[in-house]
């Protein structure tokens, strides 16, 4: 059973834009095309969550690590090791919180 679309987004746009539009929609109506690239955009992508846990976790520990050695301590193997699980230890929790700090932002505007 087709589930029953009652709401509409519309926005307005140059003739160019919209000839690009058709180009990119194929065979479908530029309807369709439209609203699978909106559905696209709205759903969470793994893979930028992935890539921006690692980035963080590598932050993490990159900030420790020069902590240490900016007081002239020196980092042994297991140190190391330690800053690198506590690093891995919650970076996809971060990235989702970090994630949901930008979308929350964006929805109040965009101002802060």
């Amino acid at each position: 059973m087709a589930t029953l679309r009652t709401k509409s987004v519309s926005t307005k746009v140059t003739e160019e834009e919209y000839a690009k539009f058709e180009v990119l929609a194929g065979e479908q109506t530029i309807s369709e095309w439209a609203r699978d690239v909106l559905s696209r955009a709205a759903k969470s992508h793994t893979c930028e969550q992935t890539i921006l846990a690692e980035v963080l976790a590598l932050r993490t520990a990159l900030l420790n690590l020069f902590f240490k050695l900016a007081n002239a301590e020196r980092i042994t193997a297991d140190e190391m090791q330690q800053l690198i699980e506590r690093a891995d230890a919650d970076k996809l929790k971060k990235a989702l919180s970090k994630i949901q700090e930008t979308e929350e932002f964006l929805i109040q505007g965009g101002t802060k």
